[in-house]
C-alpha cells in the first residue's frame, strides 16, 4: 500500500514565490528563458517534484508536472 493510499489529502508545501512562478510555467521552455532568482527557484521546484527538466538538444527544458488532487 502506497502513502497516498492512507492520506486523503497529500498537499507538498510550497512558498508564495514558487506558486506565482508555477503559474507562470503554462509550457515547456528553456531553462535560460529564466532570471537567475528563478532558475534558484526552479531548483527547489525540482527537488520537490513540482517540476520537471528534459534535456532537449544542447539546452534543458523545465515544464511543470500535473498535480494530482
Amino acid at each position: 500500500m502506497k502513502i497516498n493510499e492512507l492520506l486523503n489529502s497529500f498537499k507538498i508545501y510550497t512558498t508564495n514565490e514558487e506558486d506565482a512562478l508555477l503559474e507562470k510555467m503554462e509550457r515547456m521552455l528553456p531553462i535560460e528563458y529564466y532570471n537567475e532568482r528563478e532558475k534558484v527557484v526552479i531548483e527547489n521546484l525540482i527537488r520537490k517534484s513540482l517540476v520537471s527538466k528534459v534535456k532537449r538538444n544542447n539546452s534543458y527544458m523545465v515544464i511543470k508536472n500535473e498535480r494530482t488532487s
